[in-house]
């Protein structure tokens, strides 16, 4: 009799009071620990090709694992206009109050990145059942809000920004269609920078880079490793990897820190 794992459960959650209330959408798999937490992208969803590999490889290895959308992104609630730094956040640390259990693998591919560092903070803070055993970011983008995107943005955008409140910002991924970079979303985000300061985890750290990623310059990775100087930190730089880093040799990489950590 072959034993039949089962597939992810697709739960719905609730967060946020009154007007600023949205339903989020959680893919949680039961397993051993330590947990896999995965957390993506600006605009991107929890069945990219990164996040569906990740969970493969905690099936095939009897190993818990969540992801989910923040609000604005694939199935969850809430409009993408409304998103903050801030406001995701709060949705991360709902989900791990709710799906984690033990030691996590927060796993953060670009912003998600920016977001795994500011969840392990609020778990190392908080007295929850979830813990931390160690982060793996891919092409982590902290603080890309304010250094990444509004110190690049010309004069015209910038007035365009502060004087309608947002801007369409041209995409070159998913369906190709502008996006909306709002005001909110800069000036919530100067509450999270973490860039400036030393950052401890206390947990090991594996980041992945590429050296041609358009969108978050391999500087920017090497500049997050000097924010960790406490911690067990290693950098690997893809010499020809982009931003997605979503070929088979760049997902086993991805597979390969995952195990390193436990």
């Amino acid at each position: 009799m072959t034993h039949v794992i089962p597939d992810a459960v697709l739960d719905f959650i609730d967060v946020g009071e009154g007007p600023s209330a949205r339903r989020i959408a959680v893919r949680s798999r039961r397993g051993q620990g330590p947990g896999l937490l995965w957390l993506g992208g600006f605009k991107s969803d929890m069945q990219g090709s990164k996040a569906l590999a990740l969970d493969a490889w905690a099936r095939d290895h009897g190993r818990a694992m969540v992801r989910f959308d923040y609000s604005g992104h694939g199935e969850s609630g809430g409009d993408f206009a409304d998103g903050t730094i801030g406001r995701w956040l709060e949705e991360c640390v709902a989900v791990v109050e709710r799906f984690c259990d033990g030691p996590q693998v927060l796993i953060g591919s670009s912003m998600g990145g920016w977001m795994a560092l500011l969840l392990a903070r609020e778990i190392r803070k908080r007295s929850g059942a979830a813990s931390l055993a160690g982060l793996v970011l891919i092409a982590p983008a902290p603080d890309f809000t304010e250094e990444l995107m509004w110190k690049n943005f010309s004069p015209a955008v910038k007035q365009e920004i502060e004087t309608k409140g947002l801007w369409l910002r041209p995409s070159e991924y998913g369906d190709g269609s502008p996006y909306p970079i709002t005001r909110n979303l800069i000036e919530e985000g100067r509450n999270h920078l973490v860039l400036g300061s030393a950052i401890d985890l206390g947990c090991p750290v594996r980041i992945l880079q590429g050296a041609k990623d358009p969108d978050v310059p391999w500087q920017h990775a090497f500049a997050l490793t000097h924010r960790l100087p406490a911690d067990d930190v290693v950098l690997t730089m893809i010499q020809d990897g982009d931003h997605r880093l979503s070929r088979p040799q760049d997902i086993a990489r991805i597979l390969a820190a995952v195990a390193e950590i436990g």
